[in-house]
């Protein structure tokens, strides 16, 4: 009997207890929800402001003589003498002597000839003596009409007229052959190859070197379709004179981890395009490469520089960092919300660090420059423009009664509970 009563007791404790569990649980109040706030992402911006740019065209050649001359002999002999600057390298100025080929044998020729010219000047002088002669021998027998050539000797005399004219023909072709056995320098330049020395017997035909000017170098610099958009190309027409001047380049050079650079100015076009590369190239002048200008070498013939050419100047364009451009063709805006949406531009130019616009964007605008690697078209951004960063302010009103779950609001409430008081 009390074994029963005890199991009837734990029963009813356990249904109690069970019962109490349950309302009480039941009568929990479900915690209340707080909305997330949205994220806000800080990025750099700027103001889209119309501006005179001038554009800049980057490419590159090779330095090539103005005036190349392979020096070739027109006697032959034996070369007696070559000037000390005649070496790889070296400097010359206009009529110096270069090569200096033996005369000898031409200095005899000049004098041979010189006495054929004597022999056939005494030829005429006794053919127009003796036809005198016979003028006069006709006249004194008082023979009617005019004599005949033949009885004048007219056709001796012209033959002797013609060796005379023979003879000094002759004697001008020793000459040059004479003056020609002194090579001198056709123009003010430096030495590409020499290819004889002393001593070395040489014939028409013979190559001595090659020189070239040095007044100034020219360098052929492709440019593309897009390049000559920009570029005032210095045509020449048919019958028309080159004008002077032309774009402004500037000529760089690096040796090592120095660089150099050297003015020019474009002076023309090339004939024709390119068969390969479809490119048309311009040809830059700079003058005087070979010149004391500090401590800047000169400009050797061969070597390869890098050039920048001055363009036209776009008024009014829309310049931005290339890093704004997103996949070659859009860029992200930030509205009046705050908020990142995606444009599509036009672009007119571009180069290493910035882009232009052509169409797509007004002034005004802000653009944002700070990468996103995620499809942001709405996301809330704060805007950091000239290092002034704006906070946006959260539009969205708190729910009631959630004041004091924020920690630090609301009379020192912790969101455990009142707080306790000292």
């Amino acid at each position: 009997m009390k074994n029963i009563v005890r199991l009837i007791l734990c029963l009813f404790i356990l249904g109690g207890g069970a019962g109490l569990t349950y309302r009480m649980i039941n009568s929990k109040k479900a915690p209340e929800r707080r909305p997330r706030p949205r994220s806000q992402t800080h990025v750099d911006a700027m103001l889209v402001t119309p501006v005179d740019y001038p554009v800049n065209i980057h490419t590159q050649g090779t330095v090539q003589p103005r005036t190349e001359t392979t020096l070739i002999p027109q006697v032959a002999g034996a070369l007696v003498q070559v000037a000390p600057g005649f070496r790889d390298g070296g400097y010359f100025e206009e009529g110096d002597v270069l090569l200096q080929i033996e005369r000898i044998d031409y200095e005899t020729a000049v004098t041979v000839a010189e006495a054929a010219v004597a022999r056939a000047s005494l030829q005429v002088d006794q053919v127009r003596a003796r036809a005198a002669q016979a003028k006069r021998e006709w006249e004194r027998l008082g023979k009617e009409g005019e004599p005949s050539a033949l009885v004048l000797r007219e056709p001796q005399v012209r033959e002797a007229l013609a060796a005379l004219s023979a003879a000094s023909a002759q004697l001008e072709k020793t000459r040059r052959d004479l003056k020609r056995t002194t090579i001198k320098a056709p123009y003010a330049g430096r030495v590409l190859e020499r290819s004889v020395d002393v001593g070395q017997y040489v014939s028409p035909g013979t190559r001595l070197g090659r020189i070239y000017a040095i007044d100034y170098v020219e360098i052929p610099l492709p440019l593309s379709d897009r390049q000559l958009e920009f570029v005032d190309l210095p045509h020449v027409y048919r019958g028309e004179q080159a004008k002077p001047g032309g774009s402004k380049v500037t000529i760089q050079v690096e040796q090592g981890s120095r660089a150099w650079t050297y003015p020019g100015r474009l002076v023309r076009t090339r004939g024709a395009v390119d068969a390969r590369s479809r490119q048309t190239s311009v040809i830059a002048q700079v003058d005087d490469p070979y010149g004391r200008h500090g401590d800047r070498p000169p400009l050797k013939v061969g070597m390869f520089v890098k050039a920048e050419i001055e363009g036209r100047i776009l008024p009014g364009s829309i310049v931005l960092p290339q890093a704004a451009l997103r996949e070659g063709r859009y860029v992200l805006l930030i509205d009046d919300q705050d908020q990142l949406q995606r444009r599509p531009v036009t672009i007119r130019w571009s180069e290493k660090d910035v882009v232009v616009i052509a169409s797509g964007l007004k002034p005004g605008e802000r653009v944002c420059l700070t990468p996103v690697a995620y499809d942001v078209t709405g996301a809330k951004v704060i805007p950091s423009i000239d290092g002034e960063v704006r906070r946006i302010e959260n539009r969205e009103a708190p729910q009631a009664g959630l004041s004091g779950d924020l920690p630090g609001k609301g009379g020192g409430k912790t969101g455990r509970g009142p707080a306790k008081q000292p």
